[in-house]
């Protein structure tokens, strides 16, 4: 008689047990996708940051602007081909090349 009535309480006992655990992991589960929502939305932002800075790496790095700099803000001209002066240095017992 006594195991039954034991049997009884534990059953009654764990039923509310069982229902707070189920509260606990839904609301673990809520959190969790909050933050995963959260992570998302700032990889998100993350990339397209990116994509504007490697836009902007391919504006700034062309030939046109980087000419269009030197000449006008920098105020560089440009030396004419039969200024060029080359050097060679060709190997020899002294200055060999690895």
């Amino acid at each position: 008689m006594i195991k039954k009535y034991l049997l009884l309480y534990f059953l009654a006992l764990s039923i509310p047990v069982l229902l707070c655990l189920l509260v606990w992991q839904s609301n673990r589960y809520q959190n969790l996708s909050r933050e995963l929502a959260r992570l998302e939305q700032t990889q998100t932002e993350w990339i397209e940051s990116n994509k504007r800075l490697i836009a902007g790496i391919a504006e700034n790095s062309s030939p046109e602007r980087i000419d269009f700099i030197a000449q006008n803000q920098l105020e560089l001209k440009k030396i004419p081909p039969e200024y060029y002066l080359q050097v060679r240095i060709r190997g020899g017992k002294d200055n060999e090349f690895y």
